[in-house]
């Protein structure tokens, strides 16, 4: 096997010292020939030489590396949360290693723990996990931490959140307004703030207009393939069929379940909207492109994700500023799947 091509195999080549050819492909300022200047480059690309950026980065004291965990990169959510991240860091000359946790704890962890031995210095964070002491361990090693999506308690951790529990109560008011009052809601395993919120929306909802709630839970740990989120839609759909008097309305945590509220209710020959109305939540792009279209609580995924690199750059740059907490605000986008009762 081949070992890499180090700048000590370009300076026997080239004649030179590794010095010399360091200072040539570190761009330095220090007067180098030109025709000793063209005959590195040109071996360097020759001999397919790849720059030891971890080196670098360790000996100039600034990394050039940021690293992303998410639970899971098969949601269209977080893979448009990724693309806001690396267009910032592209656009300061930053490289993105992104971590998909698998909605997996230890994973998570193990994630962690690469990014303090690789001494990256920036991390964005959608954390599912319920121990947080690992940030602990970050924030000694100097790593500056952004965390979106999920709350972390910890004083030096800037937070980007969602106002979950203001979504799930606008979606379930907007029902309520179509004139629906059996409004069934369906959701993934309530294990984490965000889910916790937005069945915490949708409860003061339904108690404020005296209505009854109809929720069904997933109490199976998250599988992550693409179909997961679906499938468990299609699944709780079936329960909320079952009850004795079905509801009007189907309100989803998400919108990949909401796609599958939609397939459980077509396969069953039941229309959307016209015999039961569909709401979902996140706002992915993917909602305007079934018939009909997913009316949806919107979270700005995309602005998410270049607001946190943006912060985050801040503070790996040296700027001063202390740890603090945004929220953005939930927005209704009403399409097609929402009819008045």
């Amino acid at each position: 096997m081949n070992k890499p091509t180090t700048i000590h195999d370009i300076a026997r080549a080239a004649n030179v010292s590794s010095a010399t050819v360091s200072r040539v492909l570190s761009n330095s300022s220090y007067p180098v020939s030109k025709a000793k200047r063209e005959r590195i480059l040109s071996l360097a690309e020759e001999m397919n030489y790849v720059p030891n950026l971890l080196g670098r980065q360790l000996k100039g004291s600034k990394s050039t590396t940021i690293g992303v965990i998410v639970p899971s990169i098969m949601n269209p959510f977080y893979s448009s949360v990724l693309f806001g991240i690396e267009e910032i860091a592209r656009q300061n000359n930053f490289t993105v290693i992104a971590c998909n946790s698998l909605h997996d704890p230890l994973l998570e962890d193990e994630y962690i723990r690469t990014i303090l031995e690789k001494q990256i210095k920036g991390v964005v964070i959608s954390s599912i996990s319920s121990d947080k002491s690992q940030f602990k361990s970050m924030i000694k090693a100097g790593v500056h931490v952004i965390a979106i999506d999920q709350k972390i308690e910890e004083d030096q951790i800037s937070q980007i959140e969602f106002d979950y529990q203001k979504g799930g109560h606008l979606a379930t008011k907007f029902l309520q307004s179509k004139g629906h009052t059996r409004i069934g809601y369906v959701t993934s395993k309530v294990d984490r703030p965000s889910r916790k919120s937005i069945l915490s929306g949708y409860m003061e909802a339904m108690k404020l207009e005296g209505l009854e709630p109809l929720v069904e839970e997933s109490k199976a740990d998250f599988v992550d393939n693409a179909l997961s989120e679906f499938d468990t839609g299609k699944m709780l759909t079936a329960r909320l069929l079952g009850r004795p008097v079905p509801p009007t309305a189907i309100f989803a945590c998400n919108d990949m379940m909401a796609f599958g509220v939609i397939r459980e209710l077509s396969e069953r020959n039941i229309r959307v909207p016209q015999d039961i109305s569909v709401i979902g939540f996140d706002g992915i792009d993917l909602g305007q492109m079934i018939n009909p279209q997913l009316t949806t609580i919107k979270q700005p995924d995309y602005e998410m994700g270049k607001l946190a690199c943006k912060m985050l750059l801040d503070k790996m740059n040296g700027a001063d500023v202390p740890a603090y907490d945004i929220i953005l605000q939930p927005e209704l986008l009403e399409r097609g799947s929402v009819e008045p009762r």
